[in-house]
């Protein structure tokens, strides 16, 4: 049985990881951290030290927020506790820094997204993003997200900047006008993102690319934040045999 402490318990992701987890047979959830409490059948700590000093737990769960992740995982990883991480806004240096504290056979999982429709998505364009001269990230979220673009945009990105083989900048950029810089989206590795935040969306991403005479969009839509938990589940139960930083759902997958 995997004792899982999930971190941001009280929140609309922590509350549906928490069901999740009791629904499985092969994992419980032992207790909960969140520093505003919950109503749970489980011990609720302030936070991850308190947590660690009163529950025996395997794996930590972080869907907590951007400035506080890091301080999380800074307390868990030294104690060799595996983290499950869907909380979004660190960089890459900031995440290899935190899994060095980590003991051998402790591992630091981070996932921009825990869908297997994103990750296919990623993947789709990873393997496009040779044969387009042109691409684009539109992502759209629900209207308080606390970050953008989210990380999903931003690995995207990065995984067509790499698959690319030849550097492009957004076309038309030179064309914004004065006073509205920007318009063409945020550049990440020369790929022009565009974050929309508004009421009704969970999480949707296009990536659309383009070259002469056609184009190619791949589109991934999450109505419902159960469609995360598959992922979630999986990275509970694979970190155990893992050591180190690993990125990606996709590692995962078989």
């Amino acid at each position: 049985m995997i004792r899982v402490a999930v971190s941001g318990c009280a929140g609309r992701m922590g509350k549906t990881v928490v069901e999740a987890v009791d629904a499985a047979d092969d994992m419980e959830v032992v207790c909960g951290i969140d520093p505003h409490g919950a109503e749970a059948g489980f011990a609720v700590y302030p936070d991850v030290r308190t947590a660690i000093d009163n529950a025996d737990f395997d794996v930590l769960v972080d869907f907590t927020q951007p400035d506080v992740v890091a301080g999380n995982l800074a307390v868990a990883l030294p104690a060799g506790i595996d983290c499950v991480v869907g909380t979004t806004g660190l960089s890459n240096a900031t995440l290899e820094g935190l899994a060095a504290t980590a003991p051998d056979g402790t591992c630091l999982f981070y996932a921009p997204n825990f869908t297997t429709g994103a990750v296919l998505m990623m993947q789709f364009a990873k393997a496009a993003a040779p044969y387009f001269p042109e691409a684009e990230v539109i992502e759209f979220h629900h209207a308080k997200k606390k970050d953008a673009p989210s990380g999903t945009a931003v690995r995207t990105a990065q995984i067509i900047a790499e698959s690319r083989g030849f550097e492009s900048e957004a076309p038309g950029s030179e064309t914004e006008i004065e006073g509205c810089e920007g318009a063409r989206g945020a550049l990440v590795d020369g790929v022009p993102v565009h974050s929309v935040r508004s009421m009704g969306y969970v999480a949707s991403q296009e990536v659309v690319f383009g070259s002469m005479g056609q184009s190619l969009a791949i589109r991934h839509d999450s109505w419902d934040r159960t469609s995360y938990m598959p992922g979630v589940l999986l990275g509970i139960r694979s970190v155990g045999e893992e050591s180190g930083l690993i990125v990606g759902l996709e590692n995962f997958m078989a």
